[in-house]
C-alpha cells in the first residue's frame, strides 16, 4: 500500500480542527474510516494479511500508527520525506528483495476510492495470478467514463475484452483536454496505478532511467539505518508513471477492469463529484449508516464536508 503522499493538490479541504492539512489517505469520506483503512480491506482481498506492507513517511506518524497495529511490525517501510512515487516504490522492492529475491509484489495507491469493490476485487486477483512474461511490469487500467485530463493515459496494443490483457502500446500523463477525447477513441483506459511486477523487474526499470539512484539505494540498505536518511536528503524527486513508465511501455501490459465508480481523489473537482455521489446515493437508498452525513448534505458543500472527515476530527 503506498501512502506517503503528502496530498498538497487537495490540502486546502482537509485540514483538522487544528487547521494542519492531512493527506488525503488519512481521512475519511463518510465520517468513517479513513481512504488508507480502506485500502488495507482492498489489499487483505488479493493477499494474506501477513503478506502486506506500507509505504509511508516519517512526518505522517502520527496519522499511520493506528493502521501500522494491524500489519506485523517488519511490513511498515518508512520514507524519511516522499520524494515521488518512483523512489517509494523502489524503497518497498529492495526491502522486499532482501526477503525474498523472487517476490512479485502488487502495489495499491491508499487514496483512491472505490465505488463496487467487488468488482475492484475480481480484477486484483486475476492480477496477482496471471503469468507474467520475465521482465515485464502489469498494470490496471479501468474503463473509462469520460475523457480526464487530471488522469493518465494506457493505449493498449489491441482492443481488449474485461479481464483480459496485451502490451502497452504508450503511456500518456494528464494530457489536455482535446488529446484525452483522442485517447477515448483509441481505446485507451485510465491509468489506476495499480501495477504488480517481480520486485527485480522494479528495479530494472527504476535502473534503466536512473541507474544511480538504484545503486545509492542499494548501498543504503546494506548499511546503518542513517543512511538512508542521508539518501533522501538528496534524492531527486521522481513520478514512477512519468520518469520510469512512459517510455518503458516494451516491458508493460495492460489488464482491463471494468468500470467500478473508481476515482483517484486528485482534484477538488473529483472529490466534489464523489461525494455528490455518494449523498445522492445514500438519500435515495434511505440506509445512509452515517445520518451526520445526511444532515450536512443539505447545508455543506462537498468541499467542506471532505474537510470536515480528517481522520480523527470531532
Amino acid at each position: 500500500m503506498l501512502a506517503a503522499g503528502d496530498g498538497s493538490r487537495l490540502s486546502t479541504l482537509t485540514r483538522d480542527s487544528a487547521g494542519v492539512a492531512v493527506p488525503k489517505q488519512f481521512c475519511s469520506l463518510s465520517g468513517g474510516v479513513t481512504l488508507l483503512q480502506q485500502t488495507l480491506t482492498r489489499a487483505i482481498a488479493a493477499a494474506p494479511a501477513e503478506r502486506i506492507a506500507m509505504v509511508v513517511a516519517q512526518q505522517h506518524q502520527r496519522w499511520w500508527q493506528n493502521t501500522q497495529a494491524s500489519l506485523p511490525h517488519e511490513c511498515t517501510i518508512v520514507q524519511p520525506m516522499n520524494r515521488g512515487t518512483a523512489n517509494g516504490i523502489l524503497l518497498a522492492a529492495l526491502s522486499i528483495a532482501k526477503r525474498d529475491p523472487l517476490a512479485r509484489v502488487l502495489f495499491l495507491p491508499s487514496d483512491h476510492y472505490v465505488e463496487d469493490e467487488s468488482l475492484l476485487a475480481t480484477a486484483l486477483k486475476a492480477a496477482v495470478t496471471r503469468r507474467l512474461a520475465r521482465g515485464t511490469l502489469l498494470l490496471l487500467g479501468l474503463e473509462p467514463t469520460a475523457p480526464d485530463p487530471e488522469l493518465g493515459y494506457i493505449v493498449p496494443c489491441s482492443a481488449l475484452r474485461t479481464l483480459t490483457s496485451c502490451p502497452v502500446k504508450r503511456m500518456v500523463e494528464k494530457p489536455p483536454a482535446r488529446v484525452a477525447s483522442s485517447l477515448l477513441t483509441e481505446g485507451a483506459l485510465w491509468n489506476s496505478f495499480i501495477l504488480t511486477a517481480e520486485v527485480a523487474t522494479i528495479a530494472d526499470l527504476v535502473r534503466a532511467r536512473y541507474p544511480k539512484v538504484v545503486a545509492d539505494f542499494e548501498l543504503a540498505l546494506t548499511g546503518r539505518p542513517q543512511l538512508i536518511t542521508e539518501l533522501y536528503e538528496k534524492l531527486p524527486i521522481l513520478d514512477f508513471s512519468r520518469h520510469i513508465l512512459q517510455g518503458a511501455e516494451a516491458r508493460l501490459s495492460v489488464l482491463r477492469v471494468p468500470e467500478c465508480g473508481w476515482s483517484d481523489l486528485g482534484t477538488p473537482r473529483s472529490v466534489a463529484a464523489c461525494l455528490q455521489r455518494l449523498t445522492e446515493e445514500s438519500c435515495c437508498s434511505k440506509l445512509a449508516r452515517d445520518a451526520r452525513l445526511v444532515s450536512l448534505a443539505a447545508t455543506v458543500s462537498p468541499h467542506a464536508q471532505f474537510a470536515h472527515r480528517v481522520a480523527g476530527s470531532p
